[in-house]
């Protein structure tokens, strides 16, 4: 065992697991259990630094230049992370740094278990090698997934953090950010109040797939079921982030490649928004994700039955994506409908037993009379709005430009991307305002514009499976919200990964060129950079409402 590694893998992790054990203090109260806590957590989170830091040297001395590039992301994440924190805690109204602090009557244990993993880790580590570790399957899936799972763990830290922000009680009202319902799914995923007040048949069985989630994740939270949402929601974002790693690297066998296209997505304003904000779209994106991957992987029938079906029960348009993805990916009709005819037979009775377990919660999706309310969400179609959705979809989505900031008396000032011509006022977009916003995006124009051309000059040489598939979803998605939606940024979560991985699959040929592998580095950056700027927005233009924050912890 190389004892330098080990050392610094110690010293690293009790610097890291400080803010962690900080939040799990706010649950955890005694001495016990925080020593308890802190030896298991600190003594798995050295072997974990000690394997990754072992194989980044390995990775060196076999690959240098494809491993330097990986160290520059999630330095870059990491950096990114911690001035998005700076940021926040400027505003203490509504950020309680508190909330990662330790108590200082627990400190002591904490301190004594730092020192106890000391030992504890270094036999483990040992008994592990004794072990052959390196032949379970735990190991080969870290061995293989490693640059995923990193780039996920540090954007879930983002994800989280902000999501105990603008979830908070005090934000308790909807339409805030991009006119998502966070208040309706803080309480209905969160606390008791599971009913949705908008009375809307939408959401046919959302709550039996994403509360047994939640309330399993609260077990280890002493049973506070709202911070439990907070960390299913951003779980949901970082998951997404992996997904699209798995999928680009099981179609170009390109980690290295598959690692920048999966930074891209998970840093896209999108992701940041929505891993950060309580609704139901960063849930869609990532079963449509999960249902990619199961074809690719040439799963069985009923996991795809079960995807489709968690799909439909989040939102029941999400159906489409699966039944698109199954044609193009797929090519068995008769698959497919034994597919759809499950889902038929199968959507009622779960729809039944969503209501039975959770009475009043909803209408069921076949009551057509529910859906009177959703007229002020409904608009004509024109080329002005035709053009302003392009926009978001292939602009928006991913480069942030500077928010709409609304003021028009209501609790909050609002922080949009697009507003529906209502009331008699015009149709608002949000727009690049200064040099560097303006110059990032025409950057990502660029990239698009070079993808084009690659799909186009491939067109007949290529297998277009894929292709077809996200193009199709795009178009699903441009014609539903070109008649619907009054933020259509807020279904960006729906696009973004099909966009995301249209363009990977049309730039694979230059996968393993250095030059574009810079390429792309720079514009993660630059998007970093650009894009931590919607968090900001979202902060400043949300605290003047807020007096302190409550965060509502079980006692």
């Amino acid at each position: 065992m190389t004892n330098i590694r080990f050392i610094i893998s110690w010293l690293v992790t009790a610097a890291l697991i400080y803010p962690l054990i900080g939040f799990l203090n706010n649950f955890y109260k005694s001495s016990i259990e925080i020593g308890l806590v802190t030896f298991s957590l600190h003594t798995l989170t050295i072997c974990f630094l000690y394997y990754v830091l072992g194989k980044l040297k390995a990775d060196f001395q076999v690959q240098t230049f494809q491993t330097s590039i990986a160290c520059i992301i999630f330095i870059s994440l990491f950096i990114f992370l911690l001035a998005l924190i700076n940021q926040a805690i400027q505003y203490p109204n509504i950020v309680d740094i508190s909330l990662y602090q330790i108590e200082a009557t627990v400190l002591g244990c904490f301190f004594i278990a730092l020192l106890v993993s000391l030992p504890a880790s270094y036999y483990f580590l040992i008994w592990l090698r004794k072990k052959n570790i390196q032949q379970t399957r735990l190991y080969q899936f870290l061995n293989e997934n490693i640059n995923g799972l990193l780039s996920s763990i540090l954007l879930f830290c983002v994800y989280i953090f902000f999501c105990i922000i603008f979830n908070q009680p005090q934000y308790d009202a909807d339409d805030i950010f991009f006119d998502a319902d966070g208040n309706l799914y803080r309480t209905r995923f969160g606390t008791e109040n599971y009913a949705d007040y908008y009375y809307r048949p939408f959401h046919p069985y959302v709550l039996i797939i994403i509360r047994p989630i939640v309330f399993t994740i609260s077990l280890f939270l002493k049973g506070d079921m709202l911070f439990a949402a907070y960390i299913t929601n951003a779980m949901a974002g970082a998951l997404g982030i992996f997904l699209v790693w798995y999928f680009v690297k099981h179609l170009t066998k390109n980690s290295l490649y598959a690692l920048l296209i999966a930074t891209i997505f998970g840093a896209s304003s999108t992701q940041l928004a929505f891993g950060s904000i309580m609704e139901t779209y960063i849930f869609l994106s990532t079963v449509a994700l999960i249902f990619l991957v199961l074809l690719i992987k040439d799963k069985s029938l009923p996991a795809l039955v079960i995807t489709g079906l968690v799909a439909f029960g989040i939102t029941v348009s999400n159906i489409a994506q699966t039944v698109i993805a199954h044609f193009f990916i797929k090519r068995d009709i008769r698959q497919l409908i034994k597919y759809g005819l499950i889902i038929l037979a199968l959507i009622v009775p779960l729809s039944l037993l969503n209501n039975f377990i959770y009475p009043n919660s909803q209408p069921y999706f076949w009551e057509f009379a529910s859906l009177a309310g959703e007229d002020k969400n409904s608009f004509p179609a024109n080329y002005q709005r035709a053009n302003l959705l392009g926009r978001v979809m292939v602009l928006h989505s991913i480069v942030s430009p500077n928010p709409l900031i609304i003021d028009d008396g209501f609790p909050f000032v609002k922080t949009w991307m697009f507003r529906a011509a209502i009331d008699g006022d015009p149709m608002l977009l949000a727009t690049y305002n200064t040099t560097f916003n303006t110059f990032l995006a025409y950057f990502w124009m660029g990239l698009m514009a070079f993808g084009g051309l690659l799909f186009l000059k491939n067109f007949f040489k290529q297998d277009n499976c894929f292709f077809l598939t996200f193009i199709l979803i795009l178009l699903f998605n441009f014609t539903l919200h070109l008649v619907y939606g009054m933020d259509v940024f807020l279904y960006s979560a729906n696009w973004t990964y099909a966009l995301i991985l249209f363009f990977a699959l049309a730039w694979k040929e230059f996968a393993n060129k250095r030059w574009f592998q810079i390429l792309l580095l720079l514009f993660i950056i630059l998007l970093l950079i650009n894009n931590s700027q919607l968090l900001y927005t979202m902060l400043k233009t949300s605290a003047p409402s807020v007096r302190f924050p409550t965060y509502n912890l079980t006692p």
